[in-house]
């Protein structure tokens, strides 16, 4: 049994969601170190601690767990999203500890280079807000570092509201906060 409703298994016309399985993750892995080391070749440091090996959010085990969606075009991994539907230590570092009832967290939003230029970051956070609804969540939180003025207008743009910066690992991100649509009331 699954605690969530796919309403759509399509980003856009040429591209497919669905949830990951077990093998996928060592080619989500490879996306995520790909995207680290573009990050890094633009000067950001963002997600570095993957090029050291360190992955903060376990992504194996996410995958285990069902928190991975991957997007695919053409046979090849265009991207991937981690979705948790419990927050993480760090979500709550950032958001505190009360309030995390019924909210989804967006973690490592990635697009493979290859796909770049055609808006799919934008149409996998189109599908997260309706494409998918999860049993008893009715909001979407994600955070982002606050010295990236592209990335903060990439979420305002999508609808999500600012609700606040927080620091940690000293530096400053930005929290964002999306209200769902109320869920089916059959779903299971």
């Amino acid at each position: 049994m699954t605690d969530y409703e796919l309403l759509s298994n399509k980003a856009n016309d040429e591209t497919t969601a669905r949830q990951a399985l077990p093998e996928d993750a060592e080619a989500v892995m490879e996306l995520l170190v790909q995207t680290a080391t573009w990050l890094r070749s633009t000067g950001s440091a963002q997600w570095s601690g993957l090029l050291e090996g360190n992955d903060s959010h376990r992504t194996s085990d996410a995958v285990r767990r069902g928190d991975v969606f991957v997007f695919e075009e053409e046979g090849h991994l265009a991207g991937m999203v981690m979705l948790l539907r419990q927050p993480s230590d760090w979500d709550r570092e950032l958001w505190g500890e009360e309030g995390h009832e019924g909210a989804v967290y967006v973690h490592r939003l990635a697009v493979s280079r290859l796909f770049r230029g055609k808006r799919l970051g934008r149409d996998i956070m189109e599908w997260v807000k309706n494409g998918i609804r999860f049993e008893g969540q009715d909001r979407v939180r994600l955070d982002c570092i606050a010295d990236n003025p592209t990335l903060n207008d990439f979420y305002s743009r999508l609808g999500f509201a600012h609700c606040g910066i927080s620091d940690a690992a000293g530096s400053e991100f930005c929290k964002y906060e999306l209200r769902l649509p109320p869920s089916r009331p059959d779903l299971l």
